[in-house]
């Protein structure tokens, strides 16, 4: 990475007079920027459909598929599990911290991707115009790299650092953010439950199967660049895998509701009389005897759209020591998760029956 190191000390913000043309694009980027940046369904389906035209841009798809657990969490505040356990004003807190990186994500990320579709349709790199949509010299540097040079792994681990590195501190480190989420007691028993997990569906001989991976500690920055990484290997590693989630992912589109992959377990009606004490469902991802479907609602039935405040303007890249990140995984990750995933929902279940005698 030494070369990259070099390629970024060279980089000085120069002043650029832009042309008619350069106007134009950059408008027409912030346009569709936030024509689909309405909620986590229409960005969700952003980066799908730029993966379908551009599969060598491979954090589109990771985005995506991560992006699709961001609905389901999302979802699960109104789900029939989680809303008896949190109050009605956590189910908010919650929700505007996920939405709020979802956000902010796709409105930094996805303006890179319109750039290098104009750069292709013009032959020419366009890279310089970052810097207007407040994008990192980190991401300028590594989009003009790969132009010269495509390495799909190099970009996506560079794309994983930059959209982590740009919520530090406006979300995980923001204050509000701190205080109404991370230092709950309910963000600790979602810890404690293992309910970080991200799931990547897909099936093989009319099985479905789930592959994916656990974050135990989303406060730490290392942490969520060290499991983007991990969710890259899962995803790209075994070709196959990546082809049976494409499929998957192609025939299913995302709604937000965890029906999208299990409609045996998970129904976006809810089954259930109103007021009646909760049953256990479930047994070993299977429901029991006489069980019904477990609440998962649609994102447009639990939650309406936000306007989301502006973006803080600053760059977050300081310094190269983030190059360390770009070293290969040593161990092969097999990313099996649903026993894991099973056992949380057993677990959830449990406490969703026993409420009363966490909280007293």
């Amino acid at each position: 990475m030494n070369w990259l190191k070099e390629e970024l000390k060279k980089r000085v913000q120069k002043q650029i007079n832009l042309s008619d043309e350069e106007k134009r694009i950059l408008s027409q980027v912030k346009r569709e920027t936030t024509e689909w940046n309405l909620n986590n369904v229409t960005r969700t389906q952003a980066y799908l459909d730029f993966y379908r035209q551009h599969p060598e841009i491979h954090w589109a798809f990771l985005g995506h598929m991560v992006s699709r657990n961001g609905g389901w969490n999302m979802t699960d505040l109104k789900g029939e599990l989680l809303s008896r356990l949190l109050s009605h004003r956590e189910k908010q807190s919650y929700f505007s911290f996920l939405e709020r990186g979802n956000w902010l994500i796709f409105q930094d990320a996805y303006p890179q991707f319109l750039i290098y579709r104009e750069s292709l349709k013009r032959n020419k790199p366009l890279f310089f115009l970052f810097p207007f949509l407040n994008i990192s010299v980190f991401m300028e540097t590594v989009w003009s790299c790969f132009w010269r040079k495509p390495d799909p792994y190099m970009l996506t681990i560079a794309l994983i650092i930059n959209e982590q590195s740009y919520l530090e501190k406006r979300v995980i480190q923001n204050p509000q953010y701190k205080l109404e989420v991370f230092q709950k007691l309910e963000f600790k028993l979602q810890d404690l439950l293992s309910l970080n997990h991200i799931l990547f569906p897909y099936e093989k001989k009319g099985v479905l199967h789930l592959k994916g991976q656990t974050l135990n500690h989303f406060e730490s920055l290392h942490e969520r660049i060290t499991l983007g990484k991990r969710l890259y290997d899962v995803l790209f590693k075994d070709k196959e895998v990546l082809a049976l989630t494409e499929h998957w992912a192609n025939a299913h589109p995302h709604t937000g509701s965890r029906k999208d992959y299990w409609p045996h377990i998970f129904n976006d009606v809810h089954e259930g009389v109103p007021g009646e004490q909760y049953q256990f469902q479930l047994k070993s991802c299977k429901l029991r005897p006489g069980g019904r479907r477990i609440y998962s609602p649609s994102l447009e039935n639990a939650w309406e759209n936000v306007s989301q405040p502006e973006a803080e303007l600053r760059d977050w890249y300081k310094s190269d020591h983030v190059l360390e990140y770009f070293l290969e995984l040593d161990d092969m990750i097999n990313g099996e998760i649903r026993h894991a995933y099973c056992q949380t929902l057993e677990r959830l279940e449990l406490a969703a029956l026993a409420k009363k005698a966490v909280w007293n």
